[in-house]
């Protein structure tokens, strides 16, 4: 065990991973090692989750375990889980230092304060050598803003990261670029309202897009879950530039206008629909995803039914699919008519059986058609001496293809790939190529 060796960890969201992700940059620069084990660790800094009370479970859990395996560590917690329940954390059998959400992008700083570590050149010497921390290597998590302004009756999220932050585009700009440099392809824009970004600083999300692409040459750029009352013509506009990825993921929650009011959602069914449309008639294969909440107080058998018929209507490429879990401190939890575990989990079963069938009509769409694509990770085939290579096209259809063992390796590269066909699970498609036809 060395101190100077830190082992992170985030649970939850995406902004979680993209946060340790630059944290693990700064702590580089100040000469500690970054490792992927914890028992070389001799301090873990841990991302925390409480956006459900699973979630929170699993944060505890995740603290004693680290304790358990390695009591020897400093162990240091931050997220949302820190920052709702900072004595509880404290408490906690093993954890030296609690980090709260207004605090962490000082975390770097905070964690050498702490421990006063003395920390080697050497180390600091390789900042700009891979983190390892952006997933797959190929593609990572920038994060753009903190903080939102949107009070969805369900969500804890917005007292947790408090009134809405954007960095800089200086910052911004210089990440990617870093990145960049370390052979990462693409990027994801991420936060907790990624639309509500330039809310503080006179600026907005589609200004950002447009500093992005004059001033990086990373090729892709993806933008993450985004509220569609933000998506604007202003930011479909952008997507005429081919490093935008065509996929847009815009949570709907619920296909009925009854529970989308109950909700506090800002969008009903007809705006949903317009706004979908608009980017689909703009942006050439274009695919959306979503979130879906089943569940949620009051959800009715009409409710289910009009939001399984309006999800269908949508024609999504992908669903992710929530039960309804009820977090204490949010209006939700006070609502009346809950629904029943069976039930929800039976309405589960009906969205997931839509969810593969829309999946395979997207992706049968698509047979024949050729796109870019990043590959990120290998499987060997061991009958065939064949190393199947997995990757996304750039409006985000998961792609296998097949290649000779000991041809140079696909993985972190972007190839034209034409989709031959859908793969007998369903999950994703088969293609070739096109320099190995």
């Amino acid at each position: 065990m060395d101190a100077l060796k830190i082992f992170l960890k985030a649970l939850g969201c995406r902004l979680n991973e993209a946060e340790l992700q630059t944290c693990a940059n700064e702590l580089q620069s100040y000469g500690y090692e970054i490792v992927n084990s914890l028992q070389e660790a001799g301090i873990v800094v841990f991302n925390s989750c409480a956006v459900t009370q699973e979630a929170e479970r699993k944060s505890r859990r995740a603290i004693r375990k680290y304790y358990r395996d390695n009591p020897g560590i400093k162990l240091v917690v931050t997220g949302c889980y820190a920052t709702l329940s900072p004595e509880d954390v404290a408490n906690k059998l093993g954890v030296d230092l609690v980090i709260d959400n207004t605090q962490k992008d000082n975390l770097a700083k905070i964690v050498k304060e702490k421990f006063e570590i003395p920390t080697s050149s050497v180390h600091a010497a390789e900042a700009n050598e891979s983190v390892l921390f952006a997933r797959g290597k190929d593609r990572a998590f920038v994060k753009i803003q903190d903080g939102c302004r949107n009070s969805c009756a369900y969500c804890i999220v917005t007292v947790a990261r408090g009134e809405e932050r954007s960095r800089t585009p200086e910052k911004i700009i210089a990440e990617i670029n870093s990145l960049h440099t370390q052979e990462i392809n693409e990027i994801v824009l991420t936060g907790v309202h990624v639309g509500g970004y330039g809310s503080d600083n006179d600026s907005s999300l589609a200004k950002l897009i447009e500093v992005i692409l004059n001033e990086t040459d990373i090729p892709r750029i993806r933008i993450s879950s985004l509220e569609p009352w933000d998506l604007n013509e202003e930011i479909i506009a952008k997507f005429k530039d081919k490093r935008l990825m065509p996929h847009l993921h815009l949570p709907l929650q619920s296909g009925s206008d009854g529970v989308l009011m109950r909700m506090g959602r800002k969008c009903d069914r007809d705006s949903y629909r317009r706004i979908v449309q608009s980017a689909r008639d703009a942006i050439p294969n274009l695919v959306v995803t979503t979130d879906i909440i089943v569940g949620f107080p009051g959800e009715t058998d009409e409710d289910w039914e009009h939001s399984k018929e309006f999800i269908q209507e949508m024609g999504f490429s992908h669903i992710h699919i929530f039960s309804f879990s009820s977090r204490e401190g949010t209006p939700a939890a006070k609502m009346d008519n809950k629904i029943e575990p069976d039930v929800i989990k039976q309405r589960c079963k009906e969205l997931e059986h839509i969810n593969e069938n829309m999946r395979e009509q997207l992706m049968r769409a698509n047979q024949g058609l050729v796109f870019n694509v990043l590959f990120e990770s290998y499987s060997i085939e061991l009958y065939s001496h064949e190393k199947r290579f997995f990757g996304y096209t750039d409006n985000y259809i998961r792609v296998a293809v097949d290649v000779p063992d000991g041809l140079e390796e696909l993985a972190g590269q972007i190839h034209r790939v034409k989709l031959d066909c859908v793969d007998e699970s369903g999950e994703f498609m088969i293609g070739r190529t096109m320099q190995h036809e």
